[in-house]
């Protein structure tokens, strides 16, 4: 059974990315909708924009809270103590990927999960700890810190790497232009490149790389953190929690270091950014909080236990909240506006 849910899952994530890299770098899937908010005296109206960016970023987020519950409830956790940590980390991390990129790229309209990830992995200890204080008063079942880090940075690892779907919708996060890059990346690129040509999108607006071939990372950062995750998922199936945590930790933050040298986009005022300097931060922390006390008796997950979860009303509909949430959060764009001017098809009357 859990051989048979990681092959359904890499089926359907598979078939996403596809889908994905192929169609998403076009403007046309850039807005997905547009609400009017300002009438002017000549008859057009102002409008806010609603992006795809924030509807992937939103579902993947979901995808991947879902998909940490699942592993969670095969495990065992206790549902409440683990929704507490859960709703605890998302009160600091969605601010933080504003906060940090703010500090860092001294700009205040745009976003970072890496900094938001990291701010993550240095509280979410503290929180399970406070959390399994306040429930050992209670005289609630309290979490295997190791399990529910596992099964956590599995699931940020897969929400990261379906997130970057989001990231080839709205052109941001863009590689280097190929003619920029050595004889053999331009062979091993050269038919994946991807291509931005909209005005709106990020590698143009910013980069000025309109109709460039680019490396496309956000494609490969898909394709790699996704396979990690169903990796660990397995290592966790098998009770071998610490190296789950540990893979999906160093191939995300890893990745994450070399990725940066194949970007183009802004990230930040200093050569080695301050975004790498965070990834290879969380490596040591990362193994220092593996030597947290576990459990003393054998857990051996059950995927079966862990898909009951779908049927549970209160985590299903915090999950469906949460994305609209998130939704409207990264979703509402501030760097880019609409005019529209509506009439009457009189054909049609």
């Amino acid at each position: 059974m859990n051989l048979l849910f990681i092959c359904c899952a890499a089926l359907l994530f598979s078939i996403i990315i596809a889908y994905g890299v192929h169609y998403l770098p076009r403007e046309r899937w850039q807005m997905l909708a547009v609400i009017p908010t300002q009438k002017e005296e000549n008859g057009t109206w102002h409008g806010a924009n609603l992006t795809f960016y924030g509807f992937l970023i939103a579902t993947s987020t979901v995808c991947s809270v879902l998909y940490s519950l699942i592993l969670l409830q095969a495990a065992s956790a206790p549902l409440t103590g683990v929704l507490a940590v859960v709703s605890l980390l998302f009160l600091i991390c969605i601010p933080a990927s504003r906060w940090v990129a703010g500090i860092v790229e001294k700009k205040q309209h745009t976003f970072t999960i890496g900094g938001s990830f990291f701010c993550g992995l240095l509280i979410t200890p503290v929180l399970i700890l406070l959390v399994n204080a306040t429930w050992a008063w209670k005289k609630l079942p309290t979490m295997d810190i190791q399990i529910v880090l596992a099964a956590i940075s599995i699931g940020y690892i897969l929400g990261e790497g379906l997130g970057r779907l989001a990231c080839i919708s709205y052109g941001c996060c863009y590689g280097k232009p190929l003619r920029d890059c050595s004889p053999l990346t331009r062979r091993l690129y050269n038919r994946i490149a991807f291509v931005f040509n909209g005005n709106t999108q990020k590698a143009v607006y910013e980069g000025k790389l309109a109709g460039e071939k680019l490396v496309p990372v956000q494609g490969i950062t898909c394709v790699i953190y996704t396979f990690a995750a169903l990796v660990s998922t397995l290592l966790f199936l098998q009770s071998r929690f610490t190296e789950a945590f540990l893979l999906s930790l160093f191939v995300s933050q890893l990745w994450r270091i070399y990725s940066e040298t194949l970007r183009a986009d802004f990230r930040g005022f200093t050569k080695f950014s301050a975004y790498q300097k965070m990834s290879l931060a969380a490596l040591p922390y990362g193994v220092l909080l593996t030597f947290l006390p576990v459990s003393t008796h054998q857990i051996v997950p059950s995927i079966e236990k862990g898909l009951m979860i779908l049927s549970q009303p209160l985590p299903m509909i915090s999950i469906q909240l949460l994305w609209v949430v998130l939704f409207f959060w990264f979703g509402r764009s501030t760097v880019t506006s609409s005019t529209l001017r509506l009439h009457v098809v009189h054909k049609h009357i």
